[in-house]
């Protein structure tokens, strides 16, 4: 064990990240650019000695909303919602093992000839074996969100925290972009971020975190040194927890 893994505050994460991370900004798809740059991030992140599993959603290929407000069934719109999760899942994937970190991709909807179906204690003994797991398909369930999936996986493994990743420095109270007098929250409780309504992940997503006292750290993913300072416990982003 190294001195430094010994200054982290956390040591194994569930890194939540959207499918648009992975895009050029406002655009969809994936740019080759931006799944380096993440899997620099995340490398910075392993090489600490931390475990790093990720659950990444769609939303620069597909959104389950999208068809249903369409007129798409809705089972059949979050079941294609799923299976681009596995596409950026994969492409993620790449990213890192080129730069030497070894990688597993776990899928929850059974696809074995692109990744190996999710079973919780294959999923923490890669970890153990310190493999970077990518989990994709979600929870393999329509009607649930990619948060929630996170949400769930950070639980399976033992996670000391869920990282959610975005483009905003934290929680405000109202949406920082429209009113430049929006307040950021430095803490908050899980019950606190529901009652408010403030859309840090999904309701179903935060009471499965409040009921197995799994904290939320919502961060920056873009600003440099953002995510390492978290790991090592600085004052970084919105946390949320059980109580104040």
């Amino acid at each position: 064990m190294s001195e430094e893994k010994l200054v982290n505050k956390y040591n194994r994460i569930l890194l939540k990240l959207s499918g648009e991370a992975l895009a050029e900004p406002g655009g969809f798809g994936i740019a080759p650019a931006q799944a380096s740059h993440i899997a620099q991030l995340v490398k910075s992140v392993y090489e600490t000695g931390v475990d790093v599993a990720i659950v990444i959603g769609a939303g620069n290929i597909w959104r389950g909303a999208t068809g249903e407000n369409t007129g798409m069934d809705r089972a059949t719109a979050d079941y294609m919602g799923m299976l681009a999760t596995m596409i950026n899942a994969l492409a993620l994937m790449d990213a890192l093992e080129k730069i030497d970190v070894t990688t597993r991709v776990m899928s929850a909807i059974e696809m074995r000839t692109v990744a190996e179906p999710y079973i919780r204690r294959r999923a923490i003994r890669h970890l153990e074996k310190r493999r970077v797991v990518i989990f994709g398909g979600g929870t393999g369930n329509p009607y649930f969100s990619t948060d929630t999936a996170a949400a769930l996986r950070a639980t399976e493994i033992g996670a000391d925290v869920v990282i959610k990743a975005t483009k905003v420095d934290g929680i405000y109270d109202r949406d920082p972009k429209i009113y430049p007098d929006a307040v950021r929250y430095n803490h908050l409780t899980h019950l606190e971020a529901i009652s408010q309504r403030l859309n840090v992940m999904d309701s179903t997503a935060i009471s499965l975190c409040m009921d197995n006292d799994m904290p939320i750290l919502v961060l920056n993913l873009w600003e440099p040194g953002a995510l390492l300072a978290a790991i090592h416990g600085d004052p970084v982003g919105t946390l949320v927890t059980m109580e104040d």
